[in-house]
């Protein structure tokens, strides 16, 4: 991934922070039969291993896990917010007309190797883990035990657990750090005019990166 300077993010604890936030990655490989991708959400365990590990399922028909084997080369991208940025919104368009309209987004690349957890006990182990961290927020979160068991068996027979063991990772907020403050500032007003989450939203990563104040 190309990273210019201005946009690049490399804080351990932030880029942890941004899978935590944004779970469903991109994982893809490359094997014999060309270019394969997945979307998988997965759960970050950042104590395991020298640099972290990954962890998920799929279902069992999906051949990536017969494909990973005891481990093959991966790439997963989590993407954040994104969106479109109009010249519009830049103090210097009514000065100079030197701008011009770009995109604005968070993403993050993970490298490393993706390897198949056939294992009925790991994998219960794992959807304790993912269902605990996803049921956080409810009132009232949902457990594996709130379902029949012998309905949980079945599901549990149809799917096979992904581990990735991370050996890179890259992050990239392209969040319009590249602008001077003035159409920081004005771009962040634009947005917070628009009645939308996105713009909302959007507006308040501008703010978190760059010098633009609320």
């Amino acid at each position: 991934m190309y990273i210019p300077k201005p946009f690049e993010e490399s804080r351990p604890e932030v880029l942890h922070a941004f899978i935590r936030q944004h779970p469903l990655a991109t994982l893809v490989i490359n094997d014999a039969e060309g270019l394969a991708a997945d979307h998988i959400p997965l759960l970050l365990r950042a104590e395991a291993g020298p640099s972290g590990k990954l962890l998920g399922h799929v279902a069992r028909s999906n051949p990536l896990w017969q494909k990973a084997g005891d481990g093959i080369p991966c790439l997963l991208v989590f993407h954040g917010i994104d969106g479109y940025i109009s010249p519009n919104g830049y103090a210097s368009k009514q000065e100079t007309g030197k701008v011009v309209p770009t995109w604005n987004y968070e993403v993050v690349h993970v490298h490393g190797k993706v390897r198949a957890i056939d294992d009925p006990a790991a994998l219960m182990e794992l959807l304790q883990a993912l269902t605990q961290a996803h049921e956080a927020d409810q009132p009232a979160p949902w457990k594996i035990a709130d379902a029949p068991p012998d309905y949980i068996e079945r599901l549990l027979q149809a799917i096979v657990g992904i581990e990735v063991e991370i050996e890179r990772i890259a992050g990239k907020a392209k969040l319009s750090q590249n602008q001077p403050a003035s159409n920081q500032q004005s771009l962040v007003n634009a947005l917070q005019g628009r009645d939308d989450r996105a713009s909302q939203a959007m507006a308040k990563a501008i703010q978190e990166r760059g010098g633009a104040q609320a």
